[in-house]
């Protein structure tokens, strides 16, 4: 039988706390107006499939729709950034911060860099797009 791999994460209080039984994408920070302003920098992040994600305290997420089909899952009491949810797509994207060391994943590139902040530079190598890459996010 095949190891189920197991990844745990939370938000800062620990009201919400989180289990993905399954593999995670790897790491892509994106540069966008709305990451940036939900986050106060560029967000980092992964994703699962949605049923291999099992939360725990969920009655303390507050979704916010910030797009049609988009919604952000955040901690009603500490205000952590947990989820980017594009109830479309067959996975849900987790916060990389939010997750408990060692995540064993790697950031493998950029998107929407044309609308990152003014007051740094991507100078890490990866793969830089100025919107999205669905190679990267899919």
């Amino acid at each position: 039988m095949a190891k189920t791999e197991t990844n745990r994460g939370a938000c800062l209080c620990g009201a919400v706390s989180y289990q993905v039984l399954g593999p995670l994408r790897p790491v892509v920070a994106c540069h966008c107006n709305q990451c940036r302003r939900a986050s106060g920098h560029h967000v980092a992040a992964t994703s699962a499939n949605r049923g291999d994600l099992r939360i725990t305290g969920e009655d303390a997420i507050t979704w916010f729709t910030s797009s049609p089909g988009i919604r952000r899952g955040f901690c009603r009491f500490c205000g952590s950034n947990l989820f980017w949810d594009n109830q479309a797509r067959p996975s849900v994207s987790i916060m990389s911060g939010t997750l408990d060391r060692p995540t064993n994943l790697t950031l493998i590139g950029h998107i929407h860099t044309a609308s990152k902040g003014d007051y740094y530079e991507i100078a890490d190598g990866l793969p830089s797009h100025p919107h999205d890459d669905h190679s990267l996010t899919s």
